[in-house]
């Protein structure tokens, strides 16, 4: 195997589309916090975000500048600046952690969990269920709406059910 264009990785696509992949999941790693991606989509991005990071302690407007063309997204480069750099003012690097989570079943691709550091799992899962429960409490007066999205559900499920059946049948006979 050739050592030669690996510095980075390329993930099988052109210049244009690898940007636009990495661009998405550094801003949804900015925005959530914690992202769920395969390992190496996980590795690359985390260079890009830490070095982000780094950048964002400067503060100056140059440095927004240099971010907004790299991440043209205002809200997430604001947030690097008024959010993350402060957050991490007093550590050197190793902003983020990757946490591998087993494989994907469809492809057996390895994946993992991308986060920062410092992400509490419990305030994240804590503010999911309040968020449950206001729904909840709106879903009580939509009772009807909520019968029949579950019957929508089982028939999903059954139809899903029947063509995996047809499906084994074909390979069944295909083989035979």
């Amino acid at each position: 195997m050739s050592s030669h264009r690996r510095r980075i990785k390329h993930f099988d696509r052109k210049s244009g589309p690898r940007k636009a992949l990495l661009r998405g999941l550094v801003t949804s790693l900015i925005e959530h916090g914690r992202i769920t991606t395969t390992v190496d989509r996980a590795k690359e991005t985390r260079r890009h975000v830490e070095k982000a990071i780094t950048l964002g302690k400067k503060g100056d407007l140059a440095t927004t500048r240099l971010l907004l063309s790299r991440y043209p997204d205002k809200a997430a480069v604001s947030t690097i600046m008024k959010d993350l750099a402060p957050r991490f003012k007093n550590r050197p690097g190793g902003y983020t952690r990757i946490i591998k989570i087993g494989r994907r079943p469809g492809d057996t691709a390895e994946m993992a969990f991308l986060e920062f550091v410092d992400y509490d799992f419990e305030a994240k899962g804590a503010a999911k269920e309040e968020a449950k429960v206001v729904k909840a409490d709106a879903k009580t007066a939509k009772k009807p709406a909520v019968k029949a999205k579950k019957a929508s559900t089982k028939l999903v499920a059954a139809k899903k059910k029947a063509v995996t059946k047809g499906q084994k049948k074909a390979r069944a006979a295909s083989r035979a």
